[in-house]
Order: structure tokens, then sequence, then C-alpha cells
């Protein structure tokens, strides 16, 4: 009999966060003897197919699609292969069945800063409340997300486990880059566009610095439609076109070397479940400056300047006293090295296995 069926129905060939996490993860669930629910052909792991068209690459359709799946096809699937466990690194099950199975919620940013008209809306309204209530156990990346399930839905702390996510050490650490890049000194964002990533006024703060033009601001992550007009508009309206850099999105391959040459990363977003950029620059020894709320101080701990990201000379002091300070800049680059290095994927996934395995 399988001990655990893995849910990776919303795998991409092109990760980012979830599916990166999904990825990163499974590597150690190997002692729980897992089959696989994908579609695509994964080496060494004991597969069972699903259809293709159930990932967010075919946008609202594909999350739909694999709604369907999940609630009408998952269960069949379920008592074909008569596992102990589902485990499903979203927070997506099936309801009303007999399936046992724990899931993994990254955040409900769709709550607290709900959009008019977003099919995400309903989804975490209605959908995830029931998928958390028959639960057998809920897992989170941290703890500021835990409170928030507590907070939004009532679901009893004790049923609930905080487990941190990691970075891609091999990818993510300090280079030692050759004196080549000849351009002024940037700060460094990275991530969407989105009205809680706070961007607007990062931008507002970066063009308050009393030295702005010896200075640039890349603007690192896909560009959207709905907001980054706006971002633009500001930056021509404020006159510091020439310094801010609309990069959208990079290659990983570029990523380390965009984060180790940046003068430091400036990340005030109004909230994270997580916050891989903060430890991806950490990693790099890149200083970082980052929001006092949220799961953000749980991943930079000491080793970063904490803003309020709702006040705007707050950020732009924090980004003077960088560009200022080289012996302050050399204390947050070691300080993240040492920081970052307690995020590993081994750690998460140990824990996550050894979670698993009280309830297969």
């Amino acid at each position: 009999m399988n001990s655990l069926l893995l849910n990776l129905s919303f795998l991409i060939k092109k990760p980012t966060g979830i599916a990166n996490y999904a990825t990163n993860l499974f590597p150690y669930l190997k002692s729980l003897n897992p089959t696989l629910l994908t579609a695509q052909t994964i080496a060494n792991q004991k597969c069972h197919p699903v259809p293709s068209n159930l990932t967010p690459e075919q946008g609202t359709k594909g999350h739909l699609n694999r709604l369907l799946w999940t609630q009408l096809q998952l269960p069949r699937i379920y008592q074909e292969l008569s596992p102990s466990l589902l485990f499903s690194p979203v927070p997506e099950a099936p309801l009303y069945s007999n399936c046992r199975y724990v899931v993994t919620v990254h955040d409900l940013i769709p709550l607290r800063f709900p959009r008019a008209g977003s099919p995400l809306t309903p989804y975490f309204r209605y959908y995830i409340p029931k998928v958390l209530a028959q639960a057998q156990h809920v897992i989170c990346n941290s703890v500021a997300t835990a409170q928030d399930i507590t907070h939004f839905f009532n679901i009893p702390e004790d049923k609930i486990t905080s487990i941190p996510l990691a970075h891609d050490a091999n990818r993510y650490r300090k280079l030692n880059l050759p004196d080549e890049y000849k351009g002024r000194p940037y700060f460094l964002y990275i991530g969407r566009h989105e009205t809680h990533k706070n961007v607007l006024r990062l931008v507002t703060a970066f063009a308050a610095l009393p030295n702005c033009h010896n200075y640039e601001l890349w603007l690192v992550g896909s560009k959207d439609k709905r907001y980054t007009p706006g971002l633009m508009a500001l930056v021509d309206e404020l006159g510091i076109s020439e310094q801010v850099k609309f990069y959208g999105y990079l290659p990983k391959s570029q990523m380390p070397t965009v984060i180790n040459q940046a003068l430091a990363l400036v990340f005030p977003s109004l909230w994270e479940g997580f916050g891989f950029p903060v430890l991806e620059a950490m990693a790099c020894g890149t200083p970082v400056i980052t929001s006092n709320i949220s799961s953000l101080p749980e991943v930079a701990g000491d080793a970063a300047l904490l803003v309020d990201p709702y006040k705007t000379e707050e950020i732009t002091e924090a980004m003077q006293l960088l560009a200022d300070d080289s012996a302050l800049r050399s204390r947050l680059s070691a300080l993240g090295i040492a920081r970052a290095a307690q995020f590993n994927w081994a750690s998460t996934g140990q824990a996550t296995a050894e979670l698993l395995k009280k309830f297969v």
C-alpha cells in the first residue's frame, strides 16, 4: 500500500514560489513511499499521470480545471491507489470525501488586500476555510500566516504547524565578481508590482533621497498591466525616469549577479507569507531593508534594517543610512549570510516529513 499521495498537479515548467517549494520538498519525503500526481515526468519517482491543463500557465481556466479535477477526479484516484494520506503543497483537497489529507497554506494576502472582481476572493473566502476545517493538519511557512489562519478561519492553533522555507544555497551566495559594474550604485527591488508590494511608496522614498541622482533603483519582476503604468507615471512625475529601471522578469541565472552587485535590496512589502527575496539577498551578502510586519521580521531577524512600510520617510532614511555607511553595509552583509544559512531545504524537508509521518 502506498503511504503518501503527493499532489503536484499545479507544477509548471518554469517554477516560481509555490512550485519551487514543492519541487525542493519532495526529495525529502522518500521515506513515506510517495506517489506523485503530476503531468510531468520526474526521474526516479513513482508518478501517477494527471491532465496537463491544471496549472497557472493556463491562467484562471487552469485554476478552475484543477479545482474541478480535485473535487471530481482526485477522490477516485485516492480510492484506486488507497494511500494512507494525501499531501497537497497548496491549500486544495477534495471536500466531503473520504480522503485524509494535510495541506500547506502560503499566505492569505487576497483576504488582507482584496481586489474587486478577483476570482481569488471567493476561493479564499469560501473554499479554503472548508479545506482547512476538513484537513487532518495544516502546514504554513511562517508564524504570521499561522496567526492569519486562526484569525480569518478560526482554525485551532494546535492544528497548524509553521515550517519555514529555504533558499537554493548553490545559486544564492556571495560571488567574487570582477569589478566590472561601472554604472551608478543601485538599490534593488524584486517582485511583482501589485498594490500590497508597496512599490509606489518605494519609488517615492527613493525620489526623496537628498542625492537621489547619484543612484539608480532597479525594479526586477514581472510587469502588470493593472499596476505598472501607474508606477511609470509616478516615476515620470517625480522626474526620476533616468534612474528608475524597469527590468521585468529576469532569468534565474542572472539573479545572483544582479543581487550581489546591488547596494541593497529594498523590500517594503505590506504583507508576505514568507519573503524569498529577503532570504536570497541575505544569502548573497547584500544588505536588506524590509518591513517590520508580517513574516518579514521572522526571515530577516537582526540581519536587516526593518522599517514601517507605511512611512515613506522611514524607507528613505534607511536607504540614506546604507548609502552613507560602508561599515553598516559590511556588518549587515556578514549578519545576512549567517542568518540565511539557518534556512535550508534539508531542514524544511525533514521537518515536513516528520510531521506527515504522524498522519500516515
